[in-house]
């Protein structure tokens, strides 16, 4: 069991339950599942950032990453069906604790003038969407290492039915919003 989800089971579940006055354990809301995406458009024409994106995202996430492809073909992006355009990860259990944990202690200070997270990612059902400008914030790459920082999406799927619960969750592990 890792350090956060211990964590949430001591002290967040109580604190859920007289926060909303839940009856049933079953209730609490739960992270469910952290999905992670860095979507690259330029990378139809150019393979190998492709190949850096994925190692990159790989080592972010302590799992191997998978290539995303197109769908569609859109003529005015010059995209054809069957082209790489991004990659992707999906974490559960300790991984994803230990990925919360990690981006809520050491990635998110390391960001330039750091005011906290907006809360406008809520969805109405209680799940988190935050994008991220450059990944280079997470301890595992080397900044100097990379060679064109790239943006990242980050989803927390939660078990949350209100964005209020969702919110009261996130904000109970340690998520910094803004006041």
């Amino acid at each position: 069991m890792t350090r956060l989800e211990k964590e949430y089971r001591d002290k967040v579940v109580p604190g859920l339950q007289k926060e909303f006055g839940y009856k049933s354990p079953m209730q609490i809301p739960d992270v469910v599942k952290i999905s992670l995406n860095i979507g690259l458009g330029a990378a139809s024409q150019n393979n190998k950032l492709m190949e850096e994106a994925v190692a990159e995202l790989t080592a972010i996430a302590g799992q191997k990453a998978i290539v995303t492809r197109a769908k569609k073909s859109i003529a005015a992006f010059k995209l054809r069906e069957g082209m790489p355009i991004g990659c992707r990860v999906t974490l559960r259990g300790p991984r994803m604790w230990d990925f919360l944990d990690k981006l809520v202690n050491f990635a998110l200070p390391r960001v330039r003038d750091f005011r906290g997270i907006p809360d406008r990612g809520f969805d109405g059902r209680g799940n988190f969407t935050l994008g991220i400008k450059e990944h280079t914030i997470f301890p595992e790459l080397d900044v100097d290492r990379v060679d064109n920082p790239k943006g990242m999406n980050i989803t927390i799927v939660t078990s949350a039915v209100s964005d209020r619960e969702g919110k009261h969750l996130l904000e109970q592990l340690g998520m910094p919003f803004r006041k």
